[in-house]
């Protein structure tokens, strides 16, 4: 793959991923969100984009031909054999992306990141040498996403009983953290963290 390490970072909706992953990126580490790569595979004039139109129909597509996320998600959380065939056509798009981003020129450290939601539920898992999981409890994960996105209660527990248990998650880590603290004590946890990878990863700090 690639000559870095690679640590992988998850969590549940509303941990705070993208927080903690800026304050690695504040380090110089190159990080990349999984998140952001599912965008840009089904921009318009991508592959991933027609094959949905063609198995969804047009009324996936907004008028401007971008992705009408919210009517694709209706009719996959309808149908779970839809939505396998969504994964299908795109977590492998999706890794092939991770795999070419994750591979930065030039780049001084000996470890990258990889921010993905999904990392333990797909394969991503495959691609890291290690786990970092952001915790905070469920009531926390539920009041920052209605926070954020606008969803009701009732939404984001949905969301979350659809996501790997809290507990599931954490049995999977190396490492955990607890992003429920205030800011400067999780940048010193990050910190810590990152000194030990660099260690861990074959270079001193």
């Amino acid at each position: 793959m690639s000559g870095f390490s690679i640590v992988g970072m998850t969590g549940g909706i509303g941990s705070g991923k993208s927080t903690v992953a800026r304050l690695f990126g504040g380090l110089g580490v190159h990080w990349v969100d999984a998140d952001d790569v599912a965008r840009q595979v089904v921009e318009p004039g991508q592959p991933a984009l027609q094959a949905i139109a063609d198995h969804f129909g047009e009324g996936t597509l907004q008028a401007n031909g971008e992705l009408d996320r919210a009517a694709l998600r209706q009719k996959v959380f309808e149908d779970p054999e839809e939505r396998r065939w969504l994964e299908q056509l795109l977590h492998p798009v999706i890794r092939e992306a991770l795999v070419r981003q994750l591979a930065p020129a030039d780049y001084a450290l000996p470890y990258v990141l990889l921010v993905s939601p999904l990392l333990l539920e797909t394969d991503q898992h495959e691609l890291v040498d290690r786990v970092v999981v952001v915790d905070v409890p469920e009531e926390t994960q539920i009041e920052r996403t209605m926070a954020r996105d606008h969803n009701s209660r009732e939404q984001v527990e949905r969301i979350l009983a659809a996501q790997m248990p809290r507990a599931t998650r954490c049995e999977k880590a190396d490492d955990i953290i607890n992003n429920a603290q205030p800011i400067d004590q999780v940048d010193t946890a990050v910190r810590t963290l990152h000194q030990r990878f660099l260690a861990d990863f074959g270079r001193g700090a």
